[in-house]
């Protein structure tokens, strides 16, 4: 079975549909000349939900420390503070940030984004430079026009996803406080310190407030009335 999504399928439905739209033929030019590589794409529609995600170069456990981390957690009330939008879930990962928010009138996704990554980048560097240049070297991005620059996050916007039903938001809230669960980290997701996890579970919001009053209700009508969802 084709995946509809794989470049040389695309191409070969291309061939096939020479009267399809101009808008259509330049997004399947822009997937073959991408080398593969994901980009994101991101659709500001007033009073959609958001899921966020966004790595740390290279992958690398830039954010397994407390202090980086700390970092993130300013970097989001900070940008909350410019531009404002309810947050809903977040988890920090050792090498990754995920998000649920739900974005103010007019607010856009990228303004957000480069508010808290600029933030973090800024201290990361500068902490760096003092306590640790050595390690300098493996932020060290060498650009195509062979300038290099210091970077913490990965190249790109990361993943933006729009989230339009209930459902869909208690899904991606339950899966963001499952990553560490997953990745081993933890037994519970509420022991997981860097997450809004115990914030859901025990109402503690710390290290940083979300507004659980502005998440949609679930309801039977959503999901089945056994769904662990509903937990």
């Amino acid at each position: 079975m084709y995946n509809k999504w794989d470049p040389g399928f695309l191409y070969l439905h291309a061939l096939a549909c020479v009267s399809m739209p101009f808008s259509v033929w330049h997004d399947i030019i822009d997937l073959m000349n991408s080398g593969h590589r994901k980009t994101r794409k991101v659709y500001d529609r007033d009073g959609d939900a958001h899921l966020l995600t966004f790595s740390c170069f290279r992958r690398l456990p830039l954010l397994s420390k407390d202090r980086s981390c700390q970092w993130m957690v300013d970097a989001i009330s900070l940008s909350r503070s410019k531009y404002p939008f309810d947050l809903w879930a977040w988890v920090i990962m050792p090498e990754h940030v995920h998000l649920v928010l739900w974005p103010h009138t007019d607010v856009r996704i990228s303004s957000i984004l480069t508010t808290m990554k600029q933030s973090v980048s800024r201290r990361s560097i500068l902490w760096l430079r003092e306590h640790s240049p050595e390690y300098l070297s493996e932020l060290c991005d060498q650009q195509p026009n062979r300038k290099s620059s210091y970077r913490f996050w990965q190249r790109g916007g990361g993943y933006d996803r729009n989230l339009r039903s209930t459902r869909d938001i208690h899904e991606k809230i339950r899966y963001v406080h499952e990553n560490p669960v997953r990745r081993g980290l933890v037994e519970r997701m509420e022991d997981w310190r860097w997450s809004s996890a115990s914030a859901w579970k025990i109402g503690e919001d710390e290290p940083i407030s979300i507004q659980r009053h502005s998440v949609p209700v679930l309801t039977n009508m959503d999901d089945c009335i056994d769904s662990s969802l509903f937990e």
